[in-house]
């Protein structure tokens, strides 16, 4: 009833891609240390539960046929990758201090507030709705008795591949803040990840969703 091979397959290479949420995961590892950017990736995969249980229920295909919600939804994620994006970039543009100082990883910022980042970045990407309304039902016979129960169940796998993909993410980060970076090195991640951004957040308001 369910395409296995296939569907891990295609979750596999859609949560390897670089994206918002990848982007804000390796970031955390480096200036908050891995704890903190785990807990993000939790608050990442209970937006993702959120909507896997509308297509389990039956109204991911409604509101992705709704142009006025995937507007909502679309601009409110433009607005807050936009916000990310400038508050990172006036992170990476602050006065330069001593470039030899190391700033190691560490719980500069509260559980709390990454995980409600990771949350609102993956809930407010209306993509991320019309991924599983479109993907989930590819890979089960969804007019077939208990249809419901193996969208839940395909579902639960991709948050299993999104948790495996994330901590590698982590993992990665980890290796850059492990023993601190350089200021200068810090300034130019911070640059880096708001310029992209405010280049996702471009790209979300010029992408045309219906």
């Amino acid at each position: 009833m369910i395409d296995w091979p296939g569907f891990l397959a295609a979750v596999t290479l859609v949560s390897l891609i670089p994206g918002a949420s990848q982007l804000l995961g390796l970031r955390n590892a480096v200036r908050y240390g891995p704890g903190r950017a785990l807990a993000g990736i939790f608050g990442r995969l209970a937006a993702f539960v959120v909507l896997i249980g509308l297509v389990v229920a039956g109204l991911g295909a409604v509101l992705a046929a709704s142009a006025t919600t995937l507007e909502i939804v679309k601009w409110v994620g433009v607005v807050y990758l936009g916000w990310l994006g400038v508050q990172s970039v006036r992170s990476g543009l602050r006065p330069a201090g001593d470039d030899d100082a190391r700033i190691v990883a560490g719980p500069r910022r509260g559980v709390g507030a990454i995980v409600v980042n990771e949350f609102v970045v993956a809930m407010s990407n209306p993509k991320a709705l019309l991924l599983f309304a479109a993907l989930l039902p590819q890979f089960t016979d969804t007019s077939a008795p208990g249809a419901g129960w193996h969208l839940a169940v395909l579902g639960a796998a991709y948050l299993v591949v999104e948790l495996v993909v994330g901590l590698g993410y982590i993992g990665v980060g980890r290796r850059i803040g492990a023993t601190g970076v350089p200021a200068r090195t810090q300034r130019r991640v911070d640059l880096g990840a708001g310029v992209t951004f405010l280049g996702l957040a471009g790209l979300l308001a010029a992408d045309d969703l219906a």
